[in-house]
């Protein structure tokens, strides 16, 4: 009778150490993938920025700062970028920096209602957009599956194997730029700009 219950108790214990194995080794799946899925939209993103640099080089020769600003700031996102998952910070810096440059690159852009009017100009900005909205949707579930696999990992008693699936934290995507943080001023009365 014994011998029986301690082999149940065996069947339990080794059904659960195989469950919680494959569960930690599934949500580590799912993070890499996760960042794979930043990965294509920052893949986009990257592709799209020459396409606009081009667009609006000749009309802002001129603007040549703003312009070498964003091409360094892709260059060096594309670079880091081939870290992998294992390098999120150093691209989430990369891409915040790139973000900044493109912004300034957009409000130039603002200015010269000419630049605006070119419908490849407007296209190209528009195509950006979509793109910086589906790197945002991939950045969220990222944060949403790392910290799943993060949270499995610290739970006991899943944390006893840990060790065995090699699970180690994964970072999350962080906002690095303090102006991001901030809250955007927003006026709606409508009085015309001095």
């Amino acid at each position: 009778m014994a011998s029986s219950i301690l082999l149940v108790l065996l069947v339990v214990v080794t059904l659960w150490v195989i469950g919680a194995y494959n569960g930690l080794v599934s949500l580590k799946n799912q993070t890499v993938n996760a960042f794979k899925q930043i990965d294509v939209q920052l893949k986009r993103r990257h592709d799209l920025i020459p396409n606009l640099v081009n667009a609006v080089r000749g009309a802002m020769s001129f603007e040549k700062d703003t312009l070498e600003a964003v091409i360094q700031a892709r260059n060096q996102a594309v670079k880091i970028n081939a870290a992998g998952p294992e390098a999120v910070k150093q691209i989430s810096q990369a891409e915040n920096a790139l973000s900044s440059a493109l912004s300034r690159l957009m409000v130039v852009v603002e200015q010269y209602p000419q630049l605006k009017a070119t419908g490849n100009i407007g296209q190209l900005q528009e195509e950006l957009t979509s793109t910086e909205n589906k790197v945002a949707f991939a950045r969220q579930l990222y944060n949403d599956t790392a910290t799943q696999y993060n949270t499995k990992q610290q739970q006991f008693p899943t944390t006893l194997v840990a060790g065995l699936a090699k699970a180690q934290p994964a970072d999350l995507w962080e906002i690095e730029d303090k102006a991001e943080r901030g809250v955007p001023q927003v006026d709606l009365s409508m009085k015309p700009k001095t």
